[in-house]
């Protein structure tokens, strides 16, 4: 039995109300695994799902393994304050779990490889390459790669610490056999150069060639200052502890502390450790002891290489046969092209939902508001942007305009800080102003409300979303995106930039759902409904939709309306604690999970409300950081049309039976199967716009 299977069987076992978060989180890059592993994926496809597990692992361990080994390390008190127990039995438990993950992920590598060579594509090693193939690497090496490398030799490293974040590095032992002598060094693996190096052709075989191996190939002419009877390279990878330590010196702009603190993170302590499992001994420990690996750090033996989050990239080779097919992104109906978008959304409520819909309208949206002369401000929040952003240039463009441009940028976006303080700073030198957020709260909102002035008063006019106003991830991110012109509700939008002035001043709201002051007991009212609805026998039952569901309160109030005889359907994409189908507790909850082509990403929520249902989008999932740590909006749907459409949207999710997984009390989610005619959601919900757009 493996050791995956046992910790499968010991989870079983235990009679639990809740999945644990992490073990949760595991399970779900599972599914991501799975899609590497389905061979009615296309085959490159394949290959970039290896990726996505892999950069998945990455910010696990950089995360939510930090802030467990940070438990362990404040011991049995922090451990009883937080209701956590059992913290370092825990991180054994991860480490076992993701060892055998990483084994069958490169089981599953192979097998893409060897499938590659059936399609006449070669990935090639040092010791493969014929001689003209040996004297282009060879050129590549000493006009492209050379130059760039960092090669450090560890005799002469005094801090260690210095060996950065997850960057990969190749480990060199040099050893001299008459004096018994071994000189290490480090080769790191250059982030600004392509990993993957395409071969000229031959015939009808294409190949590729990794930096790895292109430098492998060349170690000789890197060292040639050393005398060595013997070289051996293999690669290593370490990775750091994510959290922000953000310090209290009032003198620094706050820009400046979250800089030094995303500074600081490169050469924080270490989590995990991963090693090619073919590395000698002698080299392994003198890098474990060297670069402080603990017993609390997960340490991995891998394969060959690392970093392989970098196979997101691999190139395309022109092999559309191994691609999915690109859809072109769909217009809204009933959105005209030419015209003012504004008085458009004056008439009715649009649905945008990328990347079925093109996300060109928040950039219309924009880009009119900036030119609109009757347009007074905007006010906007920014969690992601993409690396080149045209909403930043409408907004900069509106300043330039005489427009009062009011922008809430989270500066403590993960991963995203760096791009997000250069924004800001952009931001700033062109005059807009700037909110930094509130203090001890992310700003999660997804929101935008502009003013405008007609017959001399001012109306507003709005988007609320489910994503980032991102259109690099709008392509392969699913989210919904409500344009609107309905005052009642963009009034209480408004409402919500007050508060981030003001935020000692908390507002009430009639329409919308707010974190972290309101969304806790709003939730709790309209599941309360759907339950009193089940004992008077009337309709009750509750959808939704969502990224994470990890908030225990939250759980037991859904088990709550499962046994009052509530019908409960879970789509979650990610971690799910809840366990559906337990008896005389969950039996009326069933819970599946998405995973294909688009990383379904959307908040949806639907209170059948005895028929005549109340629907959500919402920016937060039913996490304890989106309910009470976060400044999150959840918003209703009054137009009809939009409202129906949503409805369709979960009912095409729903009734998925090829990218649709059973969630239960298991770390592996077996596939929806059925009788039925197979139906893949995220080609339906394609179909079902075009359909929308052709029946006028």
């Amino acid at each position: 039995m493996s050791t995956f299977s046992k910790a499968i069987k010991k989870m079983k076992s235990e009679k639990r109300k809740y999945i644990n978060r992490e073990l949760g989180w595991l399970r779900f890059n599972e599914r991501v695994l799975q899609e590497s592993y389905d061979k009615t994926v296309p085959l490159i496809e394949r290959l970039r799902f290896m990726g996505i597990f892999s950069n998945n692992l990455d910010e696990f361990f950089k995360v939510r393994y930090a802030t467990i080994k940070r438990i362990v390390a404040a011991g049995t008190e922090l451990e009883n304050k937080l209701g956590i127990s059992k913290s370092k039995e825990l991180l054994d438990q991860i480490t076992t779990i993701v060892i055998d993950q990483q084994e069958r992920s490169q089981q599953i590598i192979d097998d893409i490889v060897e499938e590659f060579e059936k399609n006449n594509i070669y990935i090639l090693q040092e010791n493969d390459l014929t001689e003209e193939q040996g004297k282009f690497i060879s050129n590549f090496f000493l006009e492209k790669l050379s130059n760039v490398l960092v090669t450090i030799i560890l005799s002469e490293l005094t801090d260690y610490t210095k060996l950065k974040d997850t960057a990969a590095y190749l480990a060199v032992s040099m050893k001299t056999i008459a004096s018994n002598f071994n000189r290490y060094a480090l080769i790191e693996i250059p982030k600004d150069v392509d990993r993957f190096i395409v071969i000229p052709c031959e015939g009808e075989k294409q190949y590729v060639m990794m930096i790895d191996d292109i430098i492998r190939y060349n170690i000789d002419k890197i060292f040639t200052m050393f005398t060595y009877d013997s070289i051996s390279v293999h690669m290593i990878k370490i990775s750091r502890d994510a959290e922000l330590d953000i310090d209290n010196d009032v003198s620094k702009s706050f820009i400046e502390k979250l800089y030094n603190s995303v500074e600081d993170r490169k050469t924080s302590d270490p989590v995990r450790f991963v090693y090619d499992r073919h590395i000698d001994k002698e080299t392994l420990n003198y890098l474990k002891t060297h670069m402080n690996i603990t017993d609390n750090d997960s340490i991995i033996p891998g394969g060959r290489y690392h970093n392989r989050r970098d196979y997101m990239s691999f190139p395309s080779l022109g092999r559309t046969d191994l691609l999915y097919e690109k859809i072109t992104p769909l217009t809204v109906k009933g959105i005209k092209r030419e015209g003012s978008l504004l008085e458009q959304i004056a008439k009715k409520d649009f649905l945008q939902y990328t990347p079925y819909h093109t996300f060109s309208y928040i950039t219309r949206f924009l880009k009119e508001a900036a030119l609109d002369p009757k347009v007074k401000s905007i006010n906007i929040t920014i969690y992601r942007l993409a690396r080149n952003s045209q909403v930043i240039s409408s907004l900069i463009n509106a300043a330039k305009n005489g427009k009062s441009v009011t922008v809430q940028i989270e500066l403590q976006a993960r991963f995203d800080e760096q791009n997000n303080i250069k924004y800001a700073e952009k931001l700033q030198e062109e005059g807009v102003k700037l909110i930094f957020g509130v203090k001890g709260l992310k700003v999660h909102s997804k929101v935008c409300v502009i003013e405008r002035e007609e017959n001399n008063k001012l109306v507003n006019y709005g988007f609320i979303s489910t994503g980032n106003f991102n259109e690099s991830t709008a392509r392969v991110y699913t989210d919904y995106t409500m344009f609107t012109a309905h005052q009642p509700l963009l009034n209480e939008v408004q409402k919500l930039f007050k508060f981030f002035n003001t935020n000692y001043k908390v507002f009430n709201y009639k329409h919308l759902i707010v974190s972290p002051h309101y969304t806790k007991r709003s939730i709790k009212k309209l599941i309360d409904q759907e339950i009193n609805n089940a004992k008077s026998g009337k309709k009750a039952e509750i959808r939704l939709k969502m990224n994470s569901f990890t908030n225990y309160p939250m759980i037991d109030k859904l088990y709550e309306a499962s046994q009052a005889g509530v019908k409960i359907k879970l789509i979650v994409r990610g971690i799910c604690c809840l366990i559906p189908g337990l008896p005389d507790l969950s039996e009326n909850i069933e819970a599946i999970s998405v995973v294909d082509k688009f990383l379904e990403h959307p908040r949806l929520f639907i209170f059948e409300n005895d028929g005549d249902p109340k629907v959500y989008i919402s920016s937060a999932d039913f996490m304890t950081r989106n309910i009470s740590n976060r400044v999150e909006i959840t918003a209703p749907v009054y137009d009809t049309d939009v409202k129906n459409e949503l409805i369709d949207t979960f009912e095409l999710s729903w009734n998925d039976n090829v990218k649709a997984r059973i969630l239960s009390d298991d770390l592996i989610s077996p596939y929806v199967e059925n009788n039925k005619e197979a139906l893949r959601s995220q080609l339906e919900l394609y179909t079902y716009y075009q359909q929308k757009l052709e029946e006028d």
